[in-house]
């Protein structure tokens, strides 16, 4: 979605895992520069170190790269449509994907950044619990923290990766009680708007009877 080399960056790390491989079977990264870097590279870090992928892995990354503009392009279309959904839902108060035009980001759509991505983060109407609830409710989204699969990922950062931190640390750092991140995958995208609605619809649910209460 984006070149930095064009943009002056020097060392680019990518991060082979995620959209590179687009089938959630490698663990591996990808570092990219001149050739005078990358060759210092080698006969330092690489040469002391080692962390060189195995050659199955390798095979596994050259293999998703065949696919990849095409899953580029249906991971970003899914993710548009579910982010203009999740933006006009009652039970959703804030959005985060600069595909939208209230994103800030939004700007550099079409100049910087070709399209928005696949991942989305928003806030649900709820707490900390029913953050919780919302993504054990999801029935085609799996619950994973990594992105870039073939298939739709969601995680509630509140009660997973950031629960060691206490609510302060996390406000602090941006992430509420109810953020919730997909990674958006490549199933039929009606499919994924379904299930969202479906937990969303339950939410709605909790958040009118603790109004009630």
């Amino acid at each position: 979605m984006q070149q930095p080399g064009k943009y002056g960056a020097d060392i680019i790390v990518h991060s082979a895992t995620k959209y590179l491989n687009g089938h959630g079977d490698v663990v591996a990264g990808i570092i990219c520069s001149n050739a005078e870097m990358i060759s210092h590279i080698k006969l330092t870090a690489l040469k002391d170190i080692g962390a060189t992928m195995s050659p199955h892995d390798a095979w596994l990354i050259m293999r998703g790269l065949k696919t990849l503009p095409l899953r580029m392009e249906r991971h970003c279309s899914n993710a548009q449509k579910i982010a203009e959904f999740l933006e006009k839902h009652q039970s959703v108060a804030q959005v985060y994907y600069p595909g939208l035009k209230s994103h800030p980001g939004n700007k550099f759509i079409g100049t910087q950044m070709k399209a928005a991505g696949g991942v989305i983060a928003f806030e649900i109407e709820s707490d900390l619990k029913g953050g919780s609830d919302f993504i054990n409710r999801m029935e085609l989204f799996s619950i994973a923290v990594s992105l870039g699969d073939a298939e739709s990922l969601i995680q509630h950062p509140a009660s997973m990766t950031h629960s060691p931190y206490t609510q302060e640390e996390r406000l602090e750092a941006g992430i509420s009680d109810t953020l919730i991140r997909i990674s958006v995958g490549l199933e039929n995208v009606d499919d994924l708007l379904a299930d969202l609605e479906q937990s969303l619809s339950a939410v709605n649910i909790i958040k009118q009877h603790q109004s009630v209460a």
